[in-house]
């Protein structure tokens, strides 16, 4: 059965799982073409891919749901786990086979990009505060071994695709609300129109939303701007303009110990003492220029250029600031960042069969003003006092890489590729007294990154392959900005961990829908764990080896007349292969990490499955739902967070007539009233692991358009 879809209206029925419930967008589906997927930079298809990709449509992720952040519709894909801190202070918890789970705050060691725009600093931290689920068209996520040609922290790749704009003109507005004074609204224009030789569409976007969060003291209010606009230029090139802009404002909660989490779940006593918050202000614009110079050759130009201000409150008590190189407990950061991703793609013929070849050069640059201010005046906590810190930080890669894909055979392709990272961290430090000494300092990291897989097509809907890479992931900013013996300088001593992964897959059309299964191993050389988090400092260090062993599982499809289900299953054995050593793995058993021990934030097993009934029009409903299984929170293996099982249930109803459509929904998430932790703090230093998730709530919204 061939993949077909609606680009900007439904699903493919051969998709990975993703979220549900779906309404199809005509009561009569039309064949079009195959979805291509892009992140492989290959464009082929899903079954043809040899890699692990998942494809998320973003009406999917609109559906019945509160459109606030990717954890409410990426839950289904296998591999990925996607955690709501409830903290909005602090972003979601990303990690894709384990890659990124150590993260605090941000996403670390998966790439993520909006239109081909790295949303993913250079040194391997990135954010997904700037993402508008309105104007999403689609979202795919790469896993295994091809996510290492995209460089550094590249354990995984996720992908964000905006809608273009296509006649005819719409307006829509859409209001959702829900539990703890939760709200979201906002508006979209979208259209096409020909200046003269020369065809523009366009698509404008706002949202905000407010919030006073399930916890004590974390509550959030969110402005968010997408503008996309193209212009083709003629049959050959086409120009694309984006800009994107958020203002964020969010107290943050913190973490809470095992007795906190156990009896007062909401409360959040020390970050009221404190005042703990966060604001963001980023705006950002990127121009894609695309030229297909003939009919086997084409060319791919992006640039783009940010700003970012950042001013976070941290909960650090007056008494470890009175030491002479502290930095403080209010962190004042304007980073500005840009750059540039060259790409030719060619096909030509290798033995008389079809080879294409992709060759390009990435630089990405990010430059930060860095100040750290004490947190307290006198006896009032939660003000910015006197300067602290004050540096200068600065961090490129440039990349160079080489892709190719040979069909040798008529049912077997060769895809090989490699690129060559190159890091760059420098550090200029402005704050030097008697007592506080010269931070300054500057490392390289590089690393050749190659990959290579192997497909076979045993039918036309059953697809076999196997791959193999490395790749590399680096010590981002926060985590070499101390040393472990609280000496002066940055801990260039922290290595880049190193990673070999291989896979083993299979695709396959059944039943209306795509099942999708694959091993994977991943080793890993120097991971990087925290060392000793006191005082408002966390150094890291390297902890040798580890091993992740795995097996993910899913189908997607329509098993009966309007009717669709989708399962996901995921196990993974994340363990430490050596015995850590140092002082710091033997201060205490939380942090005792020996040879054997589970990686900390990862669940050995997770399971996503949901049905929906979804007729184009009128009424219609859906049920999800999740386990995970437990997750150990330190590196000594202490404490976890327990397995738990949540269940959603959704309806909703859709009305046309002319121009006008009105749809609805209303949901209730947590059916059970479950108490369980949403996401752990890893290897928190005050043992105040635990972020709590709500109990039973309740989400409505409405949205309505007019097409012209």
């Amino acid at each position: 059965m061939q993949a077909v879809c609606y680009r900007n209206k439904v699903l493919l029925l051969t998709l990975l799982p993703a979220s549900v419930p779906m309404a199809w967008a005509q009561s009569t589906p039309q064949v079009l073409a195959p979805v291509v997927v892009t992140t492989t930079r290959m464009d082929t298809s899903v079954l043809d891919t040899p890699a692990s990709i998942s494809v998320i449509d973003g009406f999917d992720m609109r559906d019945a749901k509160l459109q606030i952040n990717l954890s409410e519709s990426m839950m289904g894909v296998p591999g990925l786990q996607i955690q709501n801190r409830q903290n909005y202070a602090q972003d979601l918890q990303v990690s894709i086979r384990g890659f990124g789970a150590r993260s605090s705050f941000g996403v670390r060691g998966v790439r993520l990009y909006v239109d081909g725009i790295p949303a993913t600093m250079p040194d391997g931290q990135g954010q997904t505060s700037n993402i508008d689920i309105a104007s999403i068209d689609y979202v795919e996520v790469l896993r295994g071994p091809f996510s290492a040609l995209y460089g550094n922290s590249s354990g995984g790749v996720i992908q964000i695709f905006t809608e273009d704009g296509a006649e005819p003109p719409t307006l829509s507005a859409g209001f959702a609300a829900g539990s703890y004074g939760t709200y979201r609204y906002g508006a979209q224009a979208s259209g096409a129109t020909s200046l003269g030789e020369t065809k523009l569409d366009y698509l404008l976007s706002a949202t905000r939303f407010t919030t006073q969060g399930y916890r004590d003291h974390s509550g959030a209010r969110k402005n968010l701007g997408n503008m996309k606009l193209g212009l083709q230029l003629n049959d050959s090139s086409k120009l694309t303009l984006i800009a994107n802009s958020v203002d964020l404002k969010a107290d943050d909660p913190l973490g809470l110990s095992r007795e906190d989490y156990e009896k007062a779940p909401r409360s959040a006593e020390r970050a009221q003492e404190f005042n703990t918050r966060k604001t963001v202000k980023q705006t950002q614009g990127g121009l894609i220029y695309n030229k297909q110079v003939n009919a086997d050759h084409a060319l791919r130009l992006m640039l783009y250029y940010g700003q970012r201000d950042t001013v976070q409150f941290q909960s650090i008590p007056p008494g470890p600031q009175a030491t002479a190189g502290h930095a403080g407990g209010v962190i004042d950061l304007k980073r500005e960042y840009g750059g540039a991703d060259l790409r030719w793609t060619s096909k030509w013929s290798l033995g008389g069969q079809p080879l294409t070849l992709v060759g390009g050069l990435s630089y990405d640059e990010m430059q930060e003003q860095r100040k750290g201010y004490e947190n307290f005046m006198g006896s009032q906590l939660g003000v910015q006092g006197a300067l602290r810190r004050n540096e200068t930080n600065k961090s490129s890669s440039i990349d160079p890489y080489v892709q190719a894909s040979w069909q040798f055979a008529e049912k077997w392709t060769l895809d090989a590729g490699l690129r060559y990272s190159t890091v760059r961290f420098s550090s200029h430090d402005h704050y030097i007294t008697d007592k506080n000494g010269n931070d300054s300092g500057d490392a390289r990291y590089r690393k050749a990154l190659p990959v290579a897989s192997l497909r076979y097509a045993a039918t036309p809907d059953v697809s076999l392959y196997a791959s193999i890479g490395r790749g590399f992931e680096t010590p981002t900013f926060n985590e070499v900005s101390y040393q472990a013996n609280s000496q002066a300088g940055l801990n260039f001593s922290l290595q880049p961990s190193v990673s070999t992964s291989i896979e083993v897959g299979t695709k396959a059309t059944v039943a209306n829908g795509l099942l999708t299964a694959a091993l994977f191993q991943t080793l890993t050389e120097d991971e990087i764990v925290a060392a000793n988090s006191a005082g408002g400092r966390t150094t890291y260090q390297n902890a040798g080896r580890t091993r992740r062993t795995g097996f993910e599982l899913g189908w997607s499809g329509k098993f009966a007349r309007h009717w669709r289900t989708d399962l996901a299953y995921t196990w993974i054995d994340a363990k430490y292969r050596d015995n850590c050593l140092t002082s710091a793995c033997t201060s205490s058993p939380d942090k005792r990490l020996q040879a054997g021990n589970r990686i900390p934030g990862i669940a050995q097993q997770a399971l996503y499955a949901a049905i929906a009934w979804a007729p184009p029009t009128g009424w219609r409903a859906g049920i999800e739902g999740r386990y995970l299984g437990k997750i150990y929170v330190n590196d000594g293996n202490t404490d976890t967070a327990p397995a738990y099982f949540i269940a959603a249930l959704n309806t909703g109803y859709v009305w046309r007539t002319g121009p006008w459509e009105l749809s609805t929904f209303a949901r209730v998430d947590n059916v059970f009233d479950r108490k369980y932790a949403g996401s752990v703090i890893v290897n928190e230093g005050n043992q105040r692991y635990f972020e709590p998730a709500p109990g039973r709530n309740w989400s409505a919204g409405a949205n309505i358009s007019y097409t012209f």
